[in-house]
């Protein structure tokens, strides 16, 4: 699993994964990504490149949402492929992990939950 991340824009940070989001994967992410969480500001992950999602790295997800969540501030998937969406709207999680399917949707989503 790959990490970086960039500034996206004024709104937040651009976390891009590339890879497995298994076991392995999982523990490359989870201090960049809760360190990014801690920021307190929107976070868009880029799961274009992600392959395979486990529970595991799942719950990186989430924990790292609902940390952005008490910031009042959102946390939304970007393009994340067709089986590791299914893996998420079958989990119920569809709705606290927002998914986009571009980068220009992912800003509307952002501006409004820095206007609200």
């Amino acid at each position: 699993m790959k990490i970086t991340t960039s500034a996206f824009g004024d709104l937040g940070t651009k976390v891009t994964l590339v890879g497995k989001l298994d076991i392995a994967g999982a523990g490359t992410v989870e201090l960049p990504l809760a360190t990014v969480a801690g920021t307190r500001c929107n976070i868009v992950i880029d799961m274009v490149g992600v392959d395979f999602i486990s529970s595991i790295g799942i719950r990186h997800l989430v924990t790292a949402a609902k940390a952005v969540e008490r910031s009042s501030r959102k946390l939304v998937l970007l393009d994340p492929s067709p089986i590791v969406t299914d893996v998420l709207v079958t989990a119920g999680l569809d709705d606290f992990l927002p998914i986009v399917r571009s980068e220009n949707e992912a800003r509307a989503m952002l501006s409004g939950a820095a206007n609200a």
